[in-house]
């Protein structure tokens, strides 16, 4: 995928569900992945003409996991004219030897998230800016459907009311086929996984589940966002 096809879709996402308005200040969430840094790359291209001016800023937590090193994001984050931080925390420590939790996702993801708020609403951020694209949005209703026995997807832009930041996911129409194939194309510096349970959660169980619902029933995936659309879910309604 082009950069000028990530713009178009980025740009339909913004303007649908109001997400960026003039002097925003917004912090992209980098976790090193593939869809952080598309999303850093299009909202870095994005902010040389769209109409309401923005200020952008990239964050890496650092969780503690050994072997992490963010010098190739660094350089990027320099190339793109994005001024860069990385929070340090024991995040690892504690999940996995202070607590040695038997299923340490839900709880690491909490304090991540809670960490990362934290940073960079001290940045004077009032929005942050989450890599969640199209496949993701599927898979979240899925998985509450089975888990959790209701209708439920993450919203588009949703207020952190804790913290009176409001969460911006610009990647919502970008298919995950997409995103890789811009990585690739675009030779985006992601970094190694690190955590030793990566792959073993429920969302890698849906993924694999709506995989092969697909193969049965081509288009599953355009058919399950589109119910998204259009299902009336909260925080999904466009004007």
């Amino acid at each position: 995928m082009k950069l000028q096809k990530l713009l178009s879709y980025v740009r339909r996402a913004v303007d649908d569900y109001h997400m960026i308005a003039e002097g925003d200040k917004i912090a992209v969430g980098i976790s090193g992945g593939k869809d952080s840094l598309a999303l850093l790359y299009a909202l870095a291209h994005l902010r040389r003409f769209y109409p309401a001016s923005f200020e952008l800023t990239a964050v890496s937590v650092d969780l503690g996991f050994p072997g992490f090193d963010p010098t190739e994001i660094e350089k990027l984050c320099a190339s793109l004219d994005v001024s860069y931080y990385v929070h340090k925390t024991e995040i690892y420590d504690i999940v996995f030897h202070a607590r040695r939790e038997e299923n340490p996702c839900s709880l690491c993801t909490k304090m991540r998230k809670g960490a990362f708020n934290t940073f960079v609403q001290g940045l004077g951020c009032n929005k942050v800016a989450y890599g969640h694209h199209l496949d993701d949005a599927i898979e979240t209703l899925l998985m509450s459907l089975i888990y959790e026995g209701r209708i439920h997807c993450f919203s588009p832009v949703t207020l952190l009311d804790r913290m009176q930041i409001t969460a911006i996911r610009p990647l919502i129409y970008v298919p995950e086929a997409d995103i890789i194939g811009f990585k690739n194309k675009y030779q985006l510096p992601v970094m190694p996984k690190l955590c030793p349970n990566d792959g073993i959660s429920r969302r890698e169980y849906v993924k694999d589940l709506i995989r092969e619902i697909d193969k049965n029933a081509p288009g599953v995936k355009s058919r399950m966002f589109t119910a998204i659309l259009n299902g009336k879910i909260k925080g999904w309604e466009r004007d």
